[in-house]
C-alpha cells in the first residue's frame, strides 16, 4: 500500500479517517479555499505522480458544493500525474434522478457521473446506489457496494424467531429480500406511490406482518415520509414491534425525531456513508459503520483483486 494516496473533502472526514485507519496508511491534506469572488480552490497537499489516488467524498449537505469541491479534487489529482484515480462515492445523492419522469426534466444522475469522468475520474467505488441502473451511468468502471452484510450481522443479535423484513415499495423488494435471505425470514412488501419528493401513499401490504417483529428496510431515509406512511400500515395490520433500517441516514428536516418519537418504533439503525445529523439526539439510533468494508474494496482494488468477493455470504 506504499503507493496509495488518499485524500479525503470536506463531506466526511470522520468516515474517510477511519478507512485510512483500516488501511494503516496516513489521511493525506487537502487544503481549501475561498476566494472573494466565492469561487473554491483545493490543493492536494502531498505527493500524487504515479500514485494510486483515492478521493472520498459522499454527495451530502450542501450537495452542490461538495460536488464542485471533488470535480476540484479530480482536475488537481489529474493535472498532478496520478497514476489512477477512484472516487470513493460512499453516498451517490443524484441517483434519484435517473429517469425523465415529466417533460423538460434534467436526469441528474448521468449528467453528474459524465462530470466526474471529464474532471478526472478512472473509478468510482459507491455504495446502495438508489436505482441499480445508475451504475450504467457511468463511463468507467462501478464498484457498486451494498451494506447489507453489516446490517445482517447486527441484527442476527436479536432474536428473529418471529420477524419479517419488510421493503416499503416494490422497487427496494430485491435488496429486502437478499437481507431477508441473510437473516433466514420471510419479507413483505408495501405498494407505494409517490405523488411529491415528501408526499407518498402505501395502500396496502403484500405479505404476513400481523403479530410479528418487523424489520423495516431501505436504502435512504432522507425525509422519513415512506417510513411514517409505511408505520401507519404496519399499526393497522397489527405489527407487533418494529425497528427501521436502513444504509444512508440523511435525516432531512428532523426526520430522525419524528420517527424515533413514534412509540412502536424500538430502534432505528443505520450506516455511516453520511455523517449523522447534529440534531441526532434519539436513544433508539444505532450507526454501524461500514468503513472497513469501503477499506477492503479500496485494498483490492489498489491490488487487482476480485471486489465482487466481498459480496459472498458471511
Amino acid at each position: 500500500m506504499r503507493e496509495i494516496a488518499v485524500f479525503s473533502g470536506s463531506a466526511h472526514p470522520e468516515l474517510a479517517a477511519e478507512i485510512c485507519a483500516n488501511l494503516e496508511v496516513p489521511l493525506r491534506p487537502v487544503r481549501v479555499q475561498r476566494f472573494a469572488n466565492d469561487c473554491i480552490e483545493v490543493q492536494l497537499q502531498a505527493n500524487c505522480r504515479e500514485r494510486d489516488v483515492f478521493l472520498i467524498q459522499p454527495l451530502v449537505a450542501p450537495v452542490q458544493e461538495n460536488l464542485v469541491e471533488l470535480l476540484l479534487m479530480l482536475d488537481a489529482a489529474r493535472g498532478a500525474s496520478a497514476a489512477r484515480i477512484t472516487v470513493v462515492l460512499p453516498h451517490y445523492s443524484y441517483a434519484r434522478s435517473d429517469k425523465k419522469d415529466a417533460p423538460r426534466i434534467s436526469i441528474g444522475a448521468r449528467l453528474v457521473a459524465d462530470l466526474l469522468v471529464a474532471a478526472g475520474a478512472g473509478r468510482v467505488l459507491t455504495m446502495t446506489l438508489h436505482s441499480p441502473q445508475v451504475h450504467g451511468f457511468f463511463s468507467v468502471p462501478v464498484d457498486h457496494l451494498h451494506a447489507l452484510r453489516e446490517l445482517a450481522a447486527y441484527f442476527r443479535g436479536l432474536d428473529l424467531s418471529n420477524t419479517v423484513v419488510v421493503s416499503p415499495d416494490l422497487g427496494n423488494a430485491k435488496e429486502a429480500s437478499h437481507f431477508a435471505r441473510l437473516l433466514d425470514v420471510p419479507v413483505a412488501a408495501g405498494a407505494k406511490q409517490r405523488f411529491a419528493d415528501d408526499k407518498v401513499m402505501i395502500s396496502d401490504i403484500i405479505g404476513e406482518v400481523a403479530g410479528r417483529d418487523v424489520i423495516v428496510l431501505d436504502d435512504e431515509i432522507a425525509k422519513g415520509s415512506t417510513v411514517i406512511e409505511l408505520l401507519d400500515r404496519l399499526r393497522e395490520r397489527d405489527a407487533r414491534s418494529i425497528r427501521v433500517a436502513c444504509t444512508h441516514g440523511l435525516f432531512a428536516a428532523g426526520a430522525l425525531g419524528r420517527i424515533g418519537d413514534q412509540p412502536d418504533v424500538l430502534e432505528i439503525v443505520c450506516t455511516n456513508t453520511v455523517p449523522v445529523p447534529v440534531d441526532a439526539d434519539t436513544p433508539k439510533l444505532t450507526v454501524l459503520s461500514i468503513a472497513p468494508a469501503l477499506a477492503e474494496a479500496m485494498r483490492r482494488i489498489h491490488n487487482g483483486e476480485s471486489v465482487s468477493a466481498l459480496f459472498d455470504a458471511p
